[in-house]
């Protein structure tokens, strides 16, 4: 509501010259003061150096024009042009999906005012869009844990000897939906939970690269059903953090890859700790990202390759990204020449 008022306040003052106006009047006062000024600085040359009259008098004139009126120009092309600047930058900060970001209000130009105020008002409302949003979502599926988990165990009930084959069929799909609707549920809970974070919270120091090697088991089944072989090298590296969110860090990086590796492809995965940092990646033999699927890889519920749609919910890289950023790392994805893709995670080792 201020960035409103505010706003609708800036519209009102109809005090002072327009843009336009101004930068005509300034460019206009720049080449009388420095024509003028070049004429002064002339004669005074003229009276301190005799020697120098054989310069003919226009030349040095148009001399010391063209320089003051370069500095003058520098001067105001600052004062009229930063705020474009600033306005890109913020305009950057909006498309990351920063809706905090706002800018100065205060120029003295009223056009450039009303643009920063509605820059403001635009940022504002998306911000709440995206706060009631979250809400809604995290709410409704907070609603939706319980229930689900009682499907999912009536129906692990069900499963029984005494069921036909027809109706096992029928069970095992019921469980195998229910399963990937409270994956999805409890994604969303833990994304929604930890974007409200700043700063992180229940740290530990434990082996990094203990903890990949107890993901790389954890996803057994899915590399063992596909024949997929792993390259590992892993250095040994303590890390301190959150040791439930890293996890997940790696369970979906090294998911994906198992995920879009072709049957019977190699996985590389190396650890390696580089002066205060630590750096993990791991590489698939897959088809690789287009160009647009690079755009948008850790936007939430977003999935590029529509064909693996029911192996996923489009949140995982979301989280990723959202650890990562509360333990102040970075994730990055590139495809490899040869094919497949590359996803590298760097993190400070040694964090406040």
């Amino acid at each position: 509501m201020k960035t409103k008022e505010s706003f609708r306040a800036i519209q009102a003052q109809k005090k002072g010259l327009s843009l336009r106006t101004r930068l005509t009047l300034s460019i206009g006062a720049v080449i009388l003061f420095s024509i003028f000024l070049s004429w002064g600085i002339v004669a005074l040359l003229d009276r301190i150096f005799p020697f120098l009259t054989h310069i003919p008098t226009l030349l040095q004139i148009n001399l010391f024009s063209f320089t003051i009126a370069t500095i003058a120009t520098r001067i105001i092309s600052k004062l009229f042009f930063d705020p474009i600047q600033d306005l890109r930058e913020g305009m950057r900060k909006v498309a990351d999906g920063d809706f905090q970001v706002r800018l100065d209000t205060t120029s003295s130009s009223k056009e450039i005012r009303e643009v920063m105020a509605g820059f403001n008002m635009m940022a504002q409302e998306l911000n709440a869009t995206e706060i009631l949003q979250s809400d809604f979502v995290s709410n409704v599926s907070h609603e939706f844990k319980t229930p689900i988990n009682a499907i999912e165990g009536y129906t692990t009930l069900l499963q029984s000897d005494e069921l036909n084959e027809e109706q096992r069929e029928y069970a095992e799909k019921i469980l195998f939906n229910t399963k990937r609707l409270s994956t999805l549920v409890g994604n969303i809970l833990l994304l929604s939970r930890i974007e409200n974070q700043s700063i992180q919270t229940q740290k530990s120091t434990f082996r990094a690269d203990e903890q990949i090697r107890q993901s790389i088991l954890g996803l057994e089944a899915a590399w063992t059903e596909k024949e997929l072989e792993f390259d590992v090298e892993m250095e040994e590296i303590l890390f301190t953090g959150n040791e439930a969110l890293l996890r997940h860090v790696w369970d979906n990086i090294i998911g994906n890859a198992v995920k879009f590796s072709p049957h019977g492809g190699i996985v590389a995965i190396r650890l390696k700790q580089e002066e205060t940092c630590l750096r993990f990646t791991v590489e698939d033999s897959g088809p690789g990202l287009s160009k647009e699927a690079q755009k948008h890889l850790f936007d939430k519920f977003y999935q590029g390759d529509t064909s693996h749609k029911q192996e996923g919910n489009g949140l995982g890289l979301a989280l990723v990204k959202r650890i990562l950023t509360l333990a102040k790392g970075s994730v990055s994805a590139e495809n490899l020449t040869g094919g497949g893709c590359r996803f590298t995670v760097t993190l400070p080792l040694f964090q406040q």
